[in-house]
């Protein structure tokens, strides 16, 4: 059933304290709360819902929470605790009366956040509405636009053979307890021993050690596979269980360290994927690929985020360029006059209206162009703001849905930071000069 709508009573209570008589009304989040259309948020959400069963939480509520946890870089649990000792979150998800316990469960901002799916695409419009409705965005700074590709690391640990192989035999014995199949043997104590060996080995360049411990977990491995299709095999309901598993840790037993073509990096994450950027530093970064556009010449606010999408399967960047300016153009309403790229984007789609002007290029590079092509890398300290105050530095999200929610919201919470601290600016520069009015009333006349 669609969810409840946010109502006030604007009266008081003998029990409990008003929100609006115990904060500052001026604050920047106060100020952000009330710029942000909340009906039309709603409005674009009721669609998800049915018409049968009780009634959803509120859709301010749980849209403030996920808008909270991505201003400030929280987790899901740590956005919760502090809700509960924070008047300003309190008013900020609509609340009325401050509250001393967390209404809801945790676990309600991962289903929501399945829920919205593609729909998060209307909370990076709304932080765009909003930023230009506060004087920190304008149209003309939509026009130009920079656009950049980028790895979001996936939460997982540097893959090497012995800790893939020992992570799928450890998965394939939480899988068997969990459906109650009875394996032969664990190879648990045996197989966290050779892993820890095989480590050991590599780091003292012992490679024939290092090999041996690994033929072990290969072998132990290949047991519990063997074991575990016996045991399951004529039961559908287990062999349909097992499948995907038994299929992710074949061929992590079977792939080998320099061998070309597809590899699993990880037994539970299997959507990520190895990717070379060229880094000094990372050579190789384990995640998915990212495209980030920001606006070219900086607004009042600073730079935005006008669109952000997750990239599978680690494409080209020259062959994603047309449709993430055609998606920019749809998002914000406003045609795209040029677009500046770095030489990643060498042999681009993008179709002829759009001038798209690359790093180094010196044929057509005159007057203003140069200039904004030379503004073209102010998009990496974003990108750098994306990482370290967001959450794209590591996602913790499940699967490909995750990963794209992720890079999403990330960008959601960088254009809201972005607008607080206009506000934030706009409250200084308003209350700066009435304190000095206030405290030197002689400067009003200089004769007294």
């Amino acid at each position: 059933m669609q969810p409840k709508k946010h109502k006030t009573t604007g009266t008081n209570d003998l029990f409990r304290a008003r929100l609006d008589q115990i904060i500052n009304m001026k604050h920047e989040l106060v100020l952000l709360a009330g710029k942000i259309d909340w009906d039309w948020i709603d409005g674009e959400i009721a669609p998800l819902y049915s018409e049968n069963g009780r009634p959803g939480i509120e859709t301010r509520f749980m849209i403030g929470l996920l808008l909270l946890k991505h201003i400030y870089g929280l987790s899901d649990e740590g956005v919760c605790e502090r809700w509960v000792h924070d008047p300003y979150f309190q008013h900020f998800t609509g609340e009325e009366f401050f509250q001393h316990v967390f209404p809801h469960e945790r676990s309600d901002l991962s289903h929501w956040r399945k829920r919205l799916g593609d729909k998060l695409e209307r909370l990076l419009a709304e932080s765009l509405r909003v930023a230009h409705a506060a004087g920190a965005l304008r149209s003309q700074d939509l026009k130009r636009v920079t656009v950049d590709a980028t790895v979001q690391p996936k939460a997982i640990s540097f893959p090497t053979d012995a800790k893939l192989l020992h992570a799928s035999i450890r998965g394939l014995n939480r899988l068997a307890r969990k459906h109650g199949v009875r394996l032969r043997q664990s190879y648990a104590r045996v197989a966290k021993s050779a892993a820890m060996m095989a480590g050991r080995y590599a780091h003292a360049k012992q490679f024939n050690r290092h090999q041996r411990q690994l033929r072990i977990l290969r072998s132990r491995l290949g047991r519990i596979i063997r074991d575990i299709r016996c045991k399951t095999e004529g039961q559908p309901a287990l062999e349909e269980a097992f499948a995907r598993p038994l299929g992710r840790a074949t061929q992590i037993r079977s792939q080998q360290q320099r061998q070309r073509g597809f590899k699993l990096y990880s037994f539970h994450a299997p959507e990520v994927e190895c990717i070379g950027k060229g880094k000094a530093a990372a050579p190789y970064e384990f995640g998915l690929k990212a495209s980030i556009v920001t606006n070219n010449r900086r607004a009042p606010g600073g730079l935005f985020v006008l669109h952000a999408r997750s990239l599978p399967d680690n494409p080209y960047d020259g062959h994603t360029l047309r449709d993430v300016l055609d998606r920019t153009e749809t998002l914000t309403g406003c045609a795209i006059e040029r677009a500046y790229v770095d030489k990643g984007y060498r042999g681009h789609d993008a179709h002829n209206p759009r001038r798209v002007f690359i790093s180094g290029q010196k044929r057509g590079v005159f007057g203003a162009i140069k200039r904004e092509l030379r503004r073209r890398s102010a998009i990496e300290p974003i990108i750098g703001h994306l990482k370290a105050e967001g959450h794209l530095g590591r996602c913790y999200l499940k699967g490909r849905a995750g990963d794209a929610a992720n890079v999403l919201l990330s960008a959601v919470g960088h254009n809201l930071r972005r607008v607080l601290a206009w506000l934030r600016e706009l409250l200084c520069l308003f209350l700066v000069p009435l304190w000095r009015t206030l405290n030197c009333p002689a400067q009003l006349n200089p004769a007294s």
